[in-house]
């Protein structure tokens, strides 16, 4: 764990060192966030933030695990083990697609990408994973609260996969809407599956996940109210899908709903309301989703928002790994 937390130092200062340099470049190049006309009016003076954040996470990320990995091969002692080559790839998979998507909609045609075609290079990412950790890695259990033994779900675990890494993926993208709101949350989260990694004694995942922790709260230094830098879907995306990756890898991704509450709410707020909305002929559940937004419009302010929602995660990542113990 000492190793885990100083490479999560390590890669705190290598992200927050870069991070001015970072955003005075994304101003130069006009790679600024645009903001929903329908969103929350205080939202307006956001309009023109630099977006794709995201590289503050995945490049410190991929620099400190690419460096282990080739100490690996040309040095006589194991820093970090293969395996988290695989999250690591869908952290770069990811990011690189969230990165397309906010260079079209900010930069390039001013629209993202269409829903469809992310969708579809989504599945594409997640299906060479789940192929990957079913005959890569050998995985095809999950764990179950209560009960000692992993439950072997044989091929079945390969939709699943790609339906967890797709889903959360989308769940962390729709809560990034706050300042500091779906870092935040998800530092909490992997921080919550690295102690679950360390208790199950894989250390090199530990090591991985606490990167990854760092490099997030690197970017939060920048993404605090009043924001000077979003991740967009850059960040979003691949924190996502990594996220996703990490709960499948240890087994315990039954678990995401719990850990990772606060994500599944705001996606089941989007789902809620756009089904709602058709049932109804055009009446509304929420005031506005994702969920954040029914609450700022509820009079909450956004800082509000973004803590207590923040408080939530804290309580929902020691719920599962309580439940995790069990």
């Amino acid at each position: 764990m000492a190793y885990s937390l100083t490479l999560g130092t390590i890669s705190f200062l290598l992200a927050v060192i870069w991070g001015g340099p970072l955003i005075k470049l994304l101003k130069q190049l006009k790679i600024g966030k645009e903001i929903r006309v329908e969103g929350p009016t205080t939202h307006q003076v956001k309009m023109g933030t630099p977006t794709m954040g995201g590289l503050m996470i995945v490049i410190p990320v991929f620099v400190i695990t690419g460096v282990l990995n080739i100490s690996n091969l040309i040095g006589q002692v194991n820093l970090i083990g293969r395996s988290v080559l695989v999250p690591m790839g869908v952290l770069v998979a990811f990011g690189t697609l969230g990165a397309v998507d906010d260079l079209l909609g900010v930069k390039w045609l001013k629209v993202g990408m269409l829903g469809r075609y992310k969708l579809l290079w989504q599945l594409i990412f997640a299906t060479a994973t789940a192929l990957f950790l079913h005959y890569g890695l050998e995985l095809r259990s999950m764990a179950v609260p209560g009960i000692q033994q992993k439950i072997e779900i044989g091929w079945f675990y390969i939709p699943v996969a790609i339906f967890i890494i797709v889903a959360t993926s989308n769940a962390v993208n729709l809560t990034d809407g706050l300042d500091g709101l779906a870092g935040s949350i998800a530092a909490v989260a992997f921080s919550a599956y690295g102690i679950i990694a360390f208790m199950q004694g894989q250390i090199w995942l530990v090591a991985f996940i606490f990167t990854v922790v760092g490099a997030i709260l690197a970017f939060l230094w920048y993404n605090a109210h009043p924001a000077e830098l979003f991740m967009g879907d850059t960040g979003s995306l691949s924190l996502g899908a990594t996220l996703a990756v990490v709960s499948l890898m240890t087994g315990q991704w039954l678990l995401l709903a719990v850990i990772g509450f606060v994500f599944m709410a705001e996606a089941a707020s989007v789902i809620l309301q756009v089904a709602y909305f058709k049932l109804t002929g055009g009446r509304r559940l929420f005031k506005m989703s994702p969920l954040h937004h029914h609450f700022e419009l509820l009079g909450w302010s956004e800082t509000q928002v973004t803590q207590r929602f923040w408080l939530v995660s804290i309580l929902s990542a020691m719920l599962g790994i309580a439940l995790a113990l069990i």
